[in-house]
């Protein structure tokens, strides 16, 4: 199979790339780079990375041509990728409405457990577990939806990730959209890393914490969220 090109005859891929490059912009595994993409450019990235995976199933020495199982793995794990599991590089964020705090609700508000699926950006694995996020909210913050939350959560956790990293992306990504008094969010997430290759542990678990505002000045109100948080199975 042939890399595919654009109608210049450069892979959509370089082109992508020059143009962050260009804006100076950073393209990490966990970046967005959605605004760079142009209409009807993902399905030639698509081809392109079908191309690039069914060259790795050659030099794994696997027979796609004759192997049944096999055969449309590279279109499958390009379409995984792109459209499913790393969708959170190129798709632009979720719409979020928010509305005013009419009300002027000033009570802690606790949204979870939110379902992380995500992938650990040094081997790929996949990385599940769960999120909690708790918000303190004050006369001026913007109410979102409890399902935004997930959508938002869904977004940041789309892409090859480091638990630590995304859960700082996540904190500043509500921070940006709320603007509460105080923010709150623990992790804790299975990685397939440590269970499905190298030590091997089937039950350890990360569990890691971003907190920001009043839940880092008031240690009452970060034990209040603490111990609201149902973590045992």
């Amino acid at each position: 199979m042939n890399p595919i090109h654009t109608d210049e005859g450069t892979p959509v891929s370089v082109k992508i790339r020059e143009r962050l490059t260009a804006a100076r912009r950073r393209f990490n595994a966990n970046d967005n780079i959605a605004e760079f993409i142009e209409p009807g450019e993902l399905e030639h990235l698509l081809d392109e990375v079908e191309s690039k995976m069914q060259g790795v199933l050659d030099s794994l020495v696997i027979d796609t041509a004759t192997d049944h199982n096999t055969h449309s793995t590279a279109r499958r794990v390009a379409k995984m990728y792109l459209n499913e599991v790393f969708r959170g590089r190129y798709v632009g964020a979720p719409a979020i409405t928010e509305f005013p705090n009419a009300e002027h609700l000033n009570e802690l508000m606790i949204v979870g457990p939110i379902t992380v699926r995500s992938a650990c950006s040094h081997h790929f694995c996949p990385v599940m577990g769960r999120i909690w996020i708790g918000v303190m909210p004050n006369e001026h913050t913007n109410v979102i939806g409890l399902s935004k939350y997930a959508r938002l959560v869904d977004w940041i956790m789309g892409r090859p990730q480091i638990q630590e990293e995304a859960v700082v992306q996540l904190a500043d990504l509500i921070q940006e959209k709320t603007q509460p008094d105080g923010l709150a969010i623990v992790m804790e997430a299975s990685h397939f890393c440590m269970s499905w290759r190298g030590v091997r542990e089937m039950d350890s678990k990360m569990i890691n914490s971003v907190m920001r505002g009043v839940f880092l000045k008031d240690p009452a109100l970060r034990r209040e969220f603490l111990s609201l948080i149902p973590r045992k199975d």
